[in-house]
């Protein structure tokens, strides 16, 4: 409790010293209120003008043309463009579209006027939505509306020409990408060309060249083991022969001691004759079909009386053969028909074995030039590739561009477009009435307090104890007491006076101030 009546007592000790002082509060207050307070009223008017714009990111197209078309984001784009908005580029094209750049005659001015309007120009996103408020105060209000006007125009043309021009960027890009690949493709082909015009004799046509080699050895282990089979069917017919036994492993039929030599047209004329038999159940004898296979049927009989006669007639020309049966003359012209395919065999066992001889004359060359094979086949590869690529991506940009000029991805809304303001926005001088009479008295009482702190006035017997450590056994009166009396009230009324004065001013002109908006107000 003592404590806290000694921080009570220390206060108002304060508060006296800072009274007492008064005078520096009465100088700060005229020092500082009136010149503020004319500065303040001699602020220009100055007017605001705001366009608000929402960016519509809906489209249509959109899931359409997903995995056909180039698509961008159109969020990452709306930031992009707000953010690149007030470049100095693009501060330049406002100030000179808006006739700004003639109001000045100099590098240093120009330098000014460009940086005040980076920092006056605002655009506000508004929430999440894709809605943005642009701004702009100046004294001229046409002015301020032309200045924003061309902001809109540019915000929104830009972002429509960046469009454009990144699709005509990648447009020409890919065309030059396409014309020099082309080249390149071009080029690898007649390498390619060449390179197989120059070894078309060792290089296969297809496989590699030890594929071919071991096709060849492969065909020719098989053409000799036909030649095995075939000569072994020979012995073992000419042994047949020899014995007087004939097998109907070898084309010959018995029944009925009659021996049946067949030809390579009995297959032939009894799948005939079955046909026939089936065209008689459904047709009569005089249908062309019938007539016609009945005709080819007489022709492959014939064709098989020609082939025995010519064969008996061979038969017959030789001394010793005059006397076979009709069993041994079907057993020679087996044997006949087998070494007739063994000598083709052996044309081509020879065929083969020149070729593999080839093949191996040529195969220390092979490694290099199949090398060289294989690089020129995938530089060609690799350069078609990307050629084929880039036609599909100029394919993708094109219905891209198309997309574009039917229908734009961004849409862009003017909510409420740029307008002349009537009524000026600032300067606050209400606001600013105020803090400049409420900076004139806190200077005031801060230097009262400051110079009461540093030349300290007593006015009570506890702070001379406080300062010399001595008790104060009594106190004693001024003797010209009501002198000092009058001379206090003189400073209060004065005090008083100086502060109503300013007080009075400042009333003054706030209510000039509310008169004047009211005013306009009515007017409008």
């Amino acid at each position: 409790m003592q404590e806290l009546q000694q921080t009570i007592e220390m206060v108002l000790d304060y508060i006296r010293g800072i009274w007492l002082k008064k005078r520096y509060i009465m100088l700060c207050s005229w020092l500082i209120c009136p010149i503020g307070f004319g500065y303040v009223a001699m602020m220009p008017d100055v007017y605001k003008s705001q366009a608000v714009v929402f960016v519509d990111t809906r489209s249509m197209l959109q899931p359409l043309l997903s995995g056909l078309a180039i698509q961008t984001n159109p969020q990452q784009e709306i930031a992009m463009m707000a953010q690149t908005l007030l470049s100095r580029s693009n501060i330049e094209i406002i100030a000179r579209e808006s006739d700004l750049d003639i109001t000045v005659n100099t590098a240093e001015g120009y330098t000014n006027l460009i940086n005040t309007l980076s920092k006056n120009i605002r655009l506000d996103r508004t929430g999440r939505n894709n809605i943005y408020n642009i701004s702009y105060s100046n004294r001229n209000p046409e002015l301020a509306k032309r200045v924003v006007q061309e902001t809109l125009d540019l915000f929104v043309e830009g972002s429509l020409g960046n469009n454009r021009r990144d699709t005509d960027t990648a447009s020409r890009f890919l065309d030059e990408q396409i014309s020099e690949y082309e080249t390149r493709l071009i080029e690898a082909e007649q390498r390619l060309a060449d390179f197989q015009r120059r070894y078309n004799d060792i290089l296969p046509v297809s496989g590699s060249f030890y594929s071919t080699l071991q096709g060849a050895n492969s065909n020719l282990e098989s053409t000799r083991l036909q030649i095995r089979e075939l000569q072994q069917q020979v012995s073992s017919l000419k042994s047949q022969m020899t014995s007087g036994r004939a097998t109907d492993g070898f084309d010959v039929r018995q029944g009925d001691n009659t021996p049946v030599i067949t030809t390579r047209y009995d297959n032939r004329i009894k799948s005939l004759e079955e046909k026939i038999d089936q065209l008689k159940l459904r047709f009569t004898d005089k249908h062309p079909d019938v007539i016609e296979a009945k005709s080819l049927l007489a022709s492959l009989e014939q064709s098989r009386q020609d082939e025995l006669k010519a064969y008996f007639s061979e038969t017959a020309e030789d001394g010793d053969d005059t006397n076979l049966s009709p069993l041994a003359t079907e057993l020679k012209l087996e044997i006949s028909r087998l070494e007739g395919q063994i000598a083709s065999l052996r044309v081509r066992e020879s065929d083969f074995e020149a070729k593999i001889q080839e093949l191996r004359n040529k195969i220390d060359l092979v490694p290099q030039i199949e090398a060289e094979s294989t690089a020129l086949n995938r530089d060609y590869g690799i350069t078609k590739q990307k050629y084929e690529e880039l036609l599909r991506r100029k394919e993708a940009a094109e219905l891209s561009r198309r997309a574009d000029v039917s229908s734009e991805e961004l849409q862009f809304r003017i909510i409420e477009p740029p307008l002349v303001p009537d009524t000026p926005t600032g300067p606050k001088r209400l606001v600013y009435y105020t803090g400049i009479l409420v900076l004139g008295f806190g200077m005031g009482v801060a230097l009262a307090f400051a110079i009461s702190q540093i030349r300290p006035v007593l006015v009570r017997g506890r702070q001379l104890t406080a300062l010399t450590s001595f008790p104060v056994l009594g106190a004693v009166t001024h003797l010209n007491l009501k002198q000092i009396q009058r001379r206090n009230r003189l400073r209060v009324f004065l005090f008083i006076l100086s502060s109503g004065a300013i007080v009075t001013m400042y009333a003054i002109l706030l209510a000039a101030e509310v008169a004047h908006v009211n005013l306009v107000e009515r007017f409008l």
